[in-house]
């Protein structure tokens, strides 16, 4: 497991895809910083990552997959924002939403990396922010500019590259039975909705961090799978972390951090399909400068990572024993026979 947790996996991933990511997360995030709208840009930034779902092996699935998930990241943002005015029911929302969410991506077959994870993320973000009705018609609009962006430059690479992508990774159909799906579904949605009720108990100052964690680790394929992603995300944040404490004492500037996240997200996208864990020091980095305001970033970096660790720690955590839930047989038999069981009881009332 040690040696797994530092091999470089084989990865037919082309180079010139990690750029593209970089392009769609860079041109929002730099256009907000010089027209002084560095928070608006760093949303468009967030929806731009819409582009990580175009991995398919022609230009018209490209763009149905695309404009598809781009529908899906909006409608993430507004139901996050719509019940951001309570905690509770936000917590109830959120679990609510990864089970629908996760269910209808395996129906449609769309559960194929990076699955479920950045509609849940976008949600989490959105879901996180202070509630203000008259703001989420502007919200919703950067939003909606960032997967425009991200949707002309996978317009553009598919035109100019499609004999360059690789043909095993088309749309692959969903392989599940009705029972398991649902009751995947079920424990995704009823973890991830605790741990942002975790996270209200604890009164964390930014609780998107811990069910966007939970969703990470939760994303593994097995039980072993998902307590190596526990492992490697604790450790590859940690190192992350306290880079990104260097990095924010010698006070780099706003443009600095821009050119940054462009840098990073190429990274990050090279290394994440060949080793998680080394992965997860980068995507750390490029997290805090994508989720925090500037401000607060160079102003306050000791006590910012210092939460920042907690706060994934305590996901990781619940994720880990989320995915021990998800992938226990004995669990999970145990559960399809209540499903049954209430089927045939609801049928027979009918």
């Amino acid at each position: 497991m040690f040696r797994q947790l530092l091999e470089f996996k084989p990865s037919n991933r082309k180079w010139d895809f990690p750029i593209l990511a970089g392009l769609c997360v860079g041109i929002p995030i730099l256009a907000g910083y010089f027209t002084g709208l560095s928070n608006e840009g760093k949303l468009a930034s967030l929806a731009g990552l819409v582009i990580l779902y175009a991995q398919t092996s022609s230009i018209a699935a490209t763009m149905i997959t695309l404009m598809a998930c781009s529908f899906g990241i909006m409608v993430s943002f507004l139901v996050g924002s719509l019940f951001s005015f309570n905690p509770y029911v936000a917590a109830l929302a959120l679990g609510v939403f990864a089970f629908m969410i996760h269910w209808a991506l395996y129906y449609l077959g769309l559960a194929r990396p990076p699955g479920n994870f950045f509609f849940i993320m976008i949600a989490s973000v959105a879901i996180c922010m202070p509630f203000n009705l008259q703001a989420l018609p502007g919200r919703i609009g950067w939003i909606g500019i960032g997967t425009i962006i991200s949707c002309m430059l996978g317009l553009a690479y598919s035109v100019l590259f499609i004999k360059k992508m690789h043909a095993a990774q088309p749309v692959t159909a969903n392989t599940k039975n009705k029972y398991m799906n649902l009751i995947e579904s079920i424990t995704f949605g009823l973890f991830v909705g605790s741990a942002l009720l975790v996270a209200h108990l604890l009164e964390l100052e930014n609780p998107y961090w811990v069910p966007t964690s939970c969703a990470a680790v939760m994303q593994g394929v097995s039980t072993r799978h998902i307590w190596q992603r526990s492992v490697q995300r604790i450790a590859g944040t940690f190192i992350g972390l306290c880079a990104t404490w260097v990095i924010l004492l010698l006070q780099p500037s706003l443009l600095v951090i821009c050119f940054s996240i462009i840098f990073l997200q190429v990274i990050v996208e090279w290394l994440v399909v060949r080793n998680y864990g080394i992965a997860v020091i980068f995507i750390s980095i490029l997290t805090i400068f994508l989720a925090e305001s500037g401000n607060n970033l160079i102003s306050h970096p000791t006590g910012l990572i210092i939460a920042r660790f907690y706060d994934i720690l305590i996901g990781s955590v619940i994720g880990a024993i989320g995915g021990w839930v998800l992938y226990n047989e004995q669990l999970y038999y145990a559960a399809r026979r209540q499903v049954r069981k209430a089927r045939v009881i609801l049928s027979r009332r009918r």
